[in-house]
């Protein structure tokens, strides 16, 4: 039996829709460690959000920041248009980018993938192209590229900003006409490729850098869609341990069913780094030491360990707008409210929340 102190597993409306799970304020009386929250009550929260909404598969929470972005993948996928998806790193971009492929018209042809940081700088090119017998040394065979491979489906490149400069020319001629050639050849190939990619640099930047072309950067950037960092999504912390729980637990034959309240609480305050990839990193680790059927929670790094961090300026131009909301009560327009305080037009703060996550509901779950 739960003590009275115990973190509430119910939302305001009574039921198991814990939508209120956020940031404990520092009023909370921190729990006993006999006090419990058992993980069964996520998984069916989980099992319900995943009914409600195919073609989300792996994709696990509930959050408004999160059903902003899920939004747009369902208005953005059953077109051809080309999807940038921003993010930190551990955010979960690649489930996005197999997302927009599944809701698309496309979900029935090949769903490739290319990690453009992982490959060394001379493979690269025909990675993508492919390219002929003889073309340089070792090409022994004849190769198809990732592009020839994803023809009539979506091709998701990841981390996009790390592709040189040399490339990019050739990489916006085939997302401009959808023709390209194989390396050693002089033959005009065509395709009909979606192309998503996904990127935890800031490309704007870059482009000022000179170190990323503008028309390319242009032309992926037709419908942008950022990924909000964890720390954005406190609500869906609780239903992303569970989810991480029992998977782990499954694949070690173990019953695990509870956590005490104080590690929660301990979880969601911590403002993950890593996001959702340090989250499961983290249960992993917590599972394989539990013994019990209550999770055993290793101690989590001081928040102090990442204060000495530089700011980045996605992060100092949400603090600037959220202080701007806060100030004007969360009035938008007119002359006190926030976009007139940030000398922007109300529709270009408008969309500047949309990107960083920002909502009054969002805010006062955080506080």
């Amino acid at each position: 039996m739960l003590s009275d102190n115990v973190i509430p597993m119910r939302g305001r409306e009574g039921n198991s829709r814990c939508r209120s799970w956020a940031a404990p304020s520092p009023q909370t009386v921190t729990p006993d460690l006999d006090s419990y929250v058992e993980l069964d009550q996520y998984l069916t929260l989980q099992r319900s959000e995943r009914e409600g909404r195919s073609g989300f598969k792996g994709i696990v929470g509930s959050s408004t920041a999160l059903s902003e972005v899920l939004d747009q993948i369902h208005t953005v996928a059953p077109t051809d248009s080309t999807v940038l998806i921003e993010g930190e790193t551990g955010t979960g971009k690649e489930l996005i980018a197999q997302a927009i492929h599944t809701n698309s018209r496309r979900s029935n042809r090949p769903f490739v993938k290319l990690n453009c940081a992982a490959i060394p700088l001379g493979l690269l090119e025909s990675e993508l192209f492919g390219h002929e017998k003889g073309a340089f040394t070792g090409a022994v065979m004849q190769r198809l590229g990732r592009f020839e491979a994803a023809d009539g489906g979506t091709l998701f490149l990841d981390e996009i900003g790390d592709i040189p400069i040399e490339l990019q020319a050739k990489l916006l001629r085939v997302l401009q006409e959808q023709e390209f050639e194989r390396l050693g050849s002089t033959y005009t190939r065509r395709v009909n490729v979606r192309v998503v990619a996904a990127t935890n640099q800031d490309l704007a930047g870059l482009v000022a850098q000179k170190l990323f072309r503008m028309d390319l950067y242009y032309r992926l950037n037709v419908f942008p869609v950022a990924l909000p960092p964890l720390r954005h999504r406190l609500e869906d912390i609780p239903m992303l341990v569970a989810h991480f729980v029992h998977r782990y637990a499954a694949s070690m034959n173990k019953k695990i069913e509870k956590i005490t309240s104080d590690a929660m609480e301990a979880l969601v305050r911590y403002p993950w780094p890593g996001n959702i990839r340090e989250l499961q990193n983290v249960i992993e680790r917590a599972v394989i030491l539990t013994t019990g059927d209550v999770l055993r929670l290793s101690p989590l790094p001081s928040h102090e360990t990442f204060a000495a961090g530089a700011v980045t300026l996605a992060d100092a131009e949400r603090d600037h707008i959220l202080n701007a909301l806060r100030e004007s009560n969360w009035v938008v327009g007119g002359a006190a409210g926030a976009a007139a305080r940030l000398g922007v037009k109300r529709t270009t703060l408008i969309s500047k929340m949309r990107k960083r996550g920002l909502s009054r509901a969002m805010a006062q779950g955080a506080v």
